[in-house]
């Protein structure tokens, strides 16, 4: 999923209206990230564990990151198109960062 020299990790794709709307909801984890698709801002309500959050601009190029505790409602980024979710910690272990292409390889799950 990431570029460089990066190992790949799981994606899956909430692209479908129910598939964003529940996201990690109900889930005690999860292995990889979830990218929401389309989405400019998250809320983690209800949520059993805290996550990563990084905005993606429309070429999937990281806008910002941070780490969201359940109960929190993200900031809009205007700027962004597309979140991709993962248990806390994930993405610095990945190194994501501001201004990193993220890449999606095919034969991804696509949620819906």
């Amino acid at each position: 999923m990431l570029d460089g020299a990066h190992a790949p990790v799981p994606l899956e794709i909430a692209a479908s209206y129910r598939a964003r709307t529940r996201g990690l909801l109900g889930r005690d984890g999860i292995e990889g990230a979830l990218l929401l698709t389309p989405a400019s801002s998250v809320h983690t309500f209800r949520m059993r564990f805290a996550i990563d959050v990084a905005h993606l601009d429309r070429r999937l190029r990281v806008i910002a990151v941070r780490t969201m505790r359940p109960g929190r409602l993200g900031a809009i980024r205007p700027r962004a198109r597309h979140v991709l979710e993962a248990e806390a910690g994930a993405m610095a272990a990945w190194g994501l960062r501001p201004g990193c292409q993220v890449v999606i390889a095919a034969g991804q799950d696509l949620r819906t």
